[in-house]
């Protein structure tokens, strides 16, 4: 190789190892301010044949109830941990050791990261990028924000994305006019959207999101969702 060939080659990786440096932070600037585009999750539903409904709005056009019920249900210390909640990891592996059904101790801030910016599996290095995401996002974006982008782009049934979204297609309205009920059953199908229904539900979503509802007195009672409703 000519010394006129090595300085190119250099600048070369230099410019690509600098590009893949500065990624999540675009992204994450970007996102901040426009809603995201289209997730590799919805993506790869599309591909499956799942279709795609998904419709942004702003904080200010869905229930607060929604808010709560999230907070109630997903992450009830939302408003003061910054991305990690230690106790609810801590619980999560403590147990997971003892055999039983595995659970996650993900908060709706590193659940957001994963959504938005990486894709479905469970590989380590998959969740040592949505640590740093988590960070990125927590830093830039504020809670609200955090709250606005993780309702718009969950899964609520397959093909169903955000609360819009979800609104229409469980109960026929928009998201700004559900009630603290149907906000409770939203979040109770959460964690297996593609087998529960929120609309005439079986006996475990009643249960759980009768649950949530009651949760979400405590939720509203306590302040825990002041950082997001103003």
């Amino acid at each position: 190789m000519t010394k006129s060939k090595k300085p190119r080659k250099r600048r070369f990786w230099l410019t690509l190892i600098l590009v893949l440096a500065l990624f999540p932070f675009v992204g994450v600037a970007l996102f901040a301010i426009v809603p995201p585009t289209p997730t590799i999750l919805m993506l790869r539903q599309v591909v499956r044949g799942e279709g795609l409904d998904y419709q942004w709005r702003g904080l200010n056009d869905i229930s607060p109830n929604l808010v709560n019920a999230v907070i109630a249900s997903e992450d009830a210390r939302f408003c003061s941990h910054n991305g990690f909640d230690m106790d609810a990891i801590q619980k999560a592996l403590d147990h997971n050791a003892d055999g039983g059904r595995m659970r996650g101790g993900s908060t709706i801030s590193q659940q957001t990261a994963k959504n938005v910016f990486l894709w479905p599996s469970r590989d380590w290095v998959r969740k040592g990028l949505e640590a740093g995401y988590t960070v990125l996002i927590e830093t830039f974006w504020g809670k609200r924000r955090i709250m606005e982008v993780y309702l718009n782009v969950v899964e609520w049934a397959p093909g169903v994305y955000g609360a819009q979204a979800a609104s229409q297609h469980w109960f026929n309205k928009n998201a700004r006019d559900l009630t603290p009920r149907e906000a409770a059953r939203l979040a109770a199908i959460l964690p297996a959207p593609r087998r529960y229904q929120a609309a005439d539900p079986g006996p475990y979503v009643r249960r759980r999101g009768a649950r949530v509802q009651a949760a979400m007195g405590t939720v509203r009672g306590q302040g825990l969702s002041a950082c997001v409703l103003r």
